[in-house]
Parts: structure tokens; sequence; C-alpha cells
């Protein structure tokens, strides 16, 4: 029998009570490893300290509201908090991070859970966190890469650094896109201990539902196109993009924006100052199990990113029937790589956003088409390679 591996998963972005949907990725790819019994993990996600949790300060008050302590699924997820001062806090974060986990890991070990490897999410600052914890422990770690901790942290001075040295320390460096692995090794990772373990999609989760059925449900008009856009309502996302597109289509058409975020009331004044107001639903943010019905209900899925990863809710629409429209950015072509899926825009812009759809409603892929393509993309393969990529780790320590 194969040896039970015992793993720390370190980031801030996991999932909590307080925050049901925040880094909801990193929470699905461990539970989907731990249905392997091969694994055992205890998960450390701090959480930034604020002193208050009136509902005022929104986000802020949320993570006030965090437990330090719970219960997600079966794994026991602890949030130690940490400092982290306005203006300096970029370049201090990873340290403030450490110091601030560091008592709850001794604590962990203290009462018997001595864990074979650090299984760190995001590289900057919780990869870089996580290697000043692994050196002061003495154990091995690895780091997956998930988007924008690569393609924006390299770009400023002090990460940039810490995540080439990050690299350089950890045992495996992951990135859930070709692309991520690549930018990786132009940033010093070494090519024999990087890999490319892609997020697979939840296929039980998220299934094919009659698209009149859902629309009925939320209150959709049964016929016109409907395009759905989902995503933190920031500028990266590229939301107003996707109202610029509708402004370009039949009067009948409507537009759902799923997601919450700072960019709120610039896109519903954009939505007025286009004169299509009426045609888009601002749905706020959905628990992740509800989102099967909004994708079913569309036509598409427009995901207008100036950057991505691997965008889950592209596989995510796909695995419901719903082909999708994104921009060509990162590894999003190796999501949307049939013409089975979707189209891609070659530019992000409102014109070839419209090019692309066009073409995708005159080929019609139907709903069996599309979620058999997402088939292709379950857990099963990610899952068997991380539990070799820890076994080996742990042999070659051992």
């Amino acid at each position: 029998m194969s040896q039970m591996i015992k793993t720390l998963l370190f980031s801030t972005l996991y999932p909590s009570s307080a925050r049901p949907v925040h880094g909801i990725f990193v929470e699905t790819r461990l539970r989907e490893l731990l249905k392997s019994g091969r694994v055992q993990t205890q998960v450390v996600a701090p959480v930034p300290w604020f002193p208050s949790q009136h509902p005022k300060f929104g986000a802020w008050a949320r993570m006030a509201a965090t437990p330090a302590q719970e219960f997600r699924n079966g794994v026991q997820v602890h949030h130690p908090r940490y400092v982290l001062p306005p203006k300096v806090g970029q370049n201090i974060a990873p340290y403030v991070l450490a110091a601030g986990a560091m008592p709850t890991i001794r604590k962990l070990m203290r009462d018997g859970f001595d864990f074979d490897v650090i299984d760190a999410h995001f590289f900057y600052p919780d990869g870089v966190a996580a290697s000043i914890i692994a050196r002061k422990l003495d154990k091995p770690f690895v780091c997956t890469a998930r988007g924008s901790d690569i393609t924006l942290y390299r770009q400023f001075a002090t990460p940039n650094r810490l995540i080439r040295k990050t690299l350089a320390a950890s045992s495996a460096n992951i990135g859930v896109c070709t692309d991520l692995v690549d930018q990786m090794i132009e940033l010093g990772a070494d090519p024999a201990t990087s890999h490319t373990l892609r997020n697979g999609v939840d296929l039980v989760r998220f299934t094919v539902m009659d698209r009149v059925e859902a629309r009925r449900q939320l209150g959709l008009p049964a016929q016109g196109l409907v395009l759905v856009s989902v995503g933190h309502l920031v500028e990266v996302k590229g939301h107003h993009l996707v109202i610029e597109l509708l402004s370009r289509l039949p009067v009948t058409s409507r537009l759902v924006i799923v997601g919450s975020g700072v960019w709120l009331e610039r896109l519903q004044a954009q939505a007025v100052s286009l004169g299509v107001q009426d045609r888009v639903t601002f749905a706020g943010l959905q628990p992740n199990e509800r989102l099967k019905t909004w994708y079913s209900a569309a036509d598409a899925l427009v995901l207008a990113s100036s950057r991505e990863g691997w965008a889950n809710v592209l596989l995510e629409a796909m695995a419901c029937g719903t082909p999708v429209v994104a921009t060509r950015v990162n590894g999003t072509p190796e999501v949307v790589a049939s013409p089975q899926a979707g189209r891609l825009a070659n530019v992000r812009d409102a014109h070839h956003l419209h090019q692309a759809l066009t073409e995708l409603l005159a080929s019609h892929p139907t709903q069996a088409q599309v979620r058999a393509y997402a088939e292709g993309f379950s857990w099963d393969d990610t899952t068997l390679r991380q539990c070799e990529l820890f076994s080996s780790i742990i042999d070659s320590k051992s």
C-alpha cells in the first residue's frame, strides 16, 4: 500500500465561513486530492488583521469575521492573523505573513501533525513566506503559481527578487498552465522541477441544465440571446468590454454579470451611458454551487480578462454545456483548445469579442458537444501527478 502523505496547505487564498468563495479554486484542488485516500492535510490560511467587523468596512470586515479555526469539508483550517501595514505592505508581506503563521504551525507540530511537505499556493507573498517557514522548520515545500502572482508581481523589483529566490529554493514549482511554467523558467526555475498541473472541473457540481428551465428559475426571458460574465468587478476581468459588446448586439440580447467588487458603480454607469441598463443584470456574488444555473441560462460565457492563469469559470461553463468567448491571454488558449469549446478574441476589445461571438454563434456547438469537451478535464490526472510528486519529494528527503 502507498505511504500516507501528510501535507500542510499554506495560502492566504482559501475560503472561510466569512468568505466562502475566496480562493475556492485552491480548496477545490485540495478536495479532489483528498479523494485519493493517500493524503492527510491541515490548512493554514492566514488573514490580515483588522480591528472591526462593522459591515461598512466591506471586505476588511469579512476578514475580521473569519474564525481562528474551523472545519470545512472535513478539513481543519486555521486562520492566524498577520499585520499588513499600508504603503510598505507589498514588500514586507512575505515576512509578516510567515511571522504571523509560524506560532500556529509550530503548535500543529507539537500537537502531533508533523507534516511531510508544505503545499503552498500563490507565489507572492504566500510562496515566499512558505520558503521562510520551510527553511526554519527544515521541511521541503512546493508552490503553485496561479496567475498574477507571476504575471503581475514579476514586474516589481522586490517581489521579482524574492520570487526568484523562492523558485530556486523549492522542491518543485507548479503552474496551472504551461504559460506560467514557461514564465517561471524564464525567472530561473529549474525546468526539471517545474510542472504543469492544470486545474480540473467538478463534473458533478457543474452539469447541463435545460436552458429554458434555468432562465425560468432566474427570471430571465426564455427567448433571445443571453450572455454571462463571471468574476470580480475589477478592470482586469473586462466586464466593461462585455457591456460594450452588448451594446452592439440586437436589443433582445441580455447580459448577466456575476460577481462583486469596486467597479460596480462604474459598470452600472457605463450601462446607463450606453443605453443598455435595462438589458444588464448585476447578479452580485453567487455561491459556487449556484453558478450552474447562471451558466446554463446563457448562450455563451464571455471572459474579457487582460490576464489569467487558468480561468476556472471557462471550464465550469463548458461543463454546463455553455460555450465561451475569451481573450487570448496566458493559459486561456490551453483551456479553449477546440471550436466545440468556444472562440478566442485575438485583441482585447469589444470589436474582436463581437467577431469571436459571431463566429461561435454561427457554428452553434450543442450543449452535449461542449459538455463532452469539458469531460476531458477531470481532476484524475492532476490528483495522480500531485501524489507522485509529493511522494518523490518525501523519498528524496528521507
